[in-house]
């Protein structure tokens, strides 16, 4: 494959900077009409540009969301010489000067993607240094399986002071192919691995490898700048290390999860809406379960969803499981569904041990949920009513937003900093559609209603539901 031109970048990159503290009032209650745009994919976009510190050239990749969780990596690929350009959705990013092995801390650790970059860093220079990273509070995400592997391929690796130190040996400082095995099949350690694999000596063989879409646009986006990846997509993964990889122009695919929450907003509000550009197949579950809930969900232009309301919300059970099973990126979303469901629903959490904590929330709106283990037990009710509530991580912020959609009254919703980092002019795109919500400064709000941060526990959950 030759290389693709690349021109001089045009603009420089927007560094994304947290926004003034704001809330967003929503008033429920007003069906939706229309069409909902749907970015690139966040955690496809992030990796990606993880990945184009593997180049030593230019590469051109396209339909990156503008998101504050792309600001900070782009300011990380800065950090360590890289140069980053934008124009619109489009990047440009110039990997011939990769001048630093360590990653900074301040944005590490408000970033768990960012970790991303000590697979390249160890593919290309044969040292990184990363700090352990960060990001939203649903869990232990360990990054074990990530350094297991890389020791697999040659690295050197320990920790100290919070810091991952990793470094080839030898002379040449290259790493060497391998056969590993994940005892769970871990994105992040997929991807992370599937990188340093790219220019390793030798094939790697990652088993028991994550399926999701998003490791498929990585190693799509790898295999653009020539680097050898079979199987990607399936459980074994095998890449054939090359000397180097070239420049590329790469477009992300549609993110899932985003169209998934505004496909469930429409089931909330009972309306009917459409949302694309979106490749089905990576929506499989989540258009079952909706379809079992009592709505119609029919495809249109080969990559546009249409949802129309059932006469009723019919009670379903999920249980999140890796792709291509049941997304726990849509958990907390489902969850605010089936609040509104006639009968008793059941959602289980299996990727994530903390990824109950939006149940308080509900409940403040007049859900009637109760948490057991890592199970939490829906009771239908006619009508949710608005309330302040505050976000507890990404996806539990656009779950709690779009169950204001559909509330009585008045929900304020506090913590956007967790939103900002995933959703793409969210209150633009539904206010598009008919919805009635707008950020105000928190000044603004009434601090009064103000509510803490739900910390939920078994007990405090079931007591809330009482």
């Amino acid at each position: 494959m030759e290389a693709t031109p690349i021109t001089t970048p045009r603009s420089s990159t927007q560094s994304i900077q947290n926004p003034p503290e704001s809330v967003i009032e929503i008033w429920g209650g007003t069906p939706l009409s229309g069409h909902i745009p749907v970015s690139g994919a966040k955690n496809s976009a992030l990796v990606v540009l993880g990945g184009a510190l593997l180049c030593s050239q230019t590469c051109r990749i396209r339909n990156i969301p503008d998101l504050m969780d792309i600001g900070r990596m782009t300011s990380v690929l800065e950090a360590l010489g890289l140069s980053v350009d934008r124009n619109g959705d489009t990047l440009d990013i110039d990997g011939s000067h990769v001048s630093h092995s360590k990653a900074p801390y301040d944005i590490v650790s408000k970033l768990r993607a960012s970790f991303f970059v000590i697979g390249p860093l160890l593919a290309r220079l044969g040292v990184a240094r990363v700090p352990l990273p960060g990001g939203c509070a649903i869990g232990a995400r360990p990054v074990e399986l990530h350094i297991r592997g890389l020791q697999a391929l040659g690295a050197h690796v320990h920790m100290d002071h919070g810091v991952v130190h990793a470094y080839v040996p030898g002379a040449r400082g290259k790493l060497k192919g391998a056969k590993i095995y994940l005892d769970y099949p871990s994105v992040g350690a997929t991807e992370t691995l599937m990188m340093a694999a790219t220019l390793a000596e030798g094939e790697t063989v990652i088993e028991n490898a994550a399926k999701e879409p998003e490791v498929v646009d990585l190693a799509n986006f790898c295999r653009a700048m020539g680097a050898k990846i079979r199987g990607a997509g399936t459980s074994a993964i095998t890449i054939t290390g090359v000397p180097s990889l070239y420049a590329t122009d790469y477009s992300i695919i549609p993110d899932r999860i985003e169209a998934g929450t505004y496909l469930v907003a429409g089931a909330l509000t009972r309306s009917e809406i459409t949302v694309g550009p979106v490749d089905p197949d990576h929506l499989a579950p989540l258009l079952s379960k909706l379809r079992e809930t009592g709505s119609t969900v029919e495809l249109e232009d080969g990559n546009n969803i249409r949802i129309s309301p059932g006469e009723r919300v019919v009670a379903t059970d999920i249980q999140t499981l890796p792709y291509p099973g049941f997304p726990t990126d849509m958990q907390a979303q489902f969850m605010a569904l089936l609040t509104l469901a006639e009968g008793n629903s059941m959602v289980t959490e299996t990727v994530f041990e903390n990824r109950l904590q939006h149940v308080a929330e509900f409940n403040r709106m007049g859900a009637d949920i109760k948490v057991k283990g890592d199970s939490a037990i829906v009771r239908g009710v006619a009508q949710l009513s608005g309330a302040p509530v505050t976000g507890s991580d990404l996806r539990a912020s656009a779950a709690l937003a779009i169950a204001g959609l559909a509330a009585t009254g008045k929900t304020t919703l506090y913590g956007l900093h967790h939103l900002d980092r995933g959703y793409e002019k969210f209150e633009e795109k539904l206010r598009n559609v008919g919805a009635r919500l707008q950020r105000v400064p928190l000044s603004e709000a009434d601090s009064a209603a103000q509510p803490t941060p739900s910390t939920v526990t078994d007990s405090q959950a079931v007591s809330a539901a009482n």
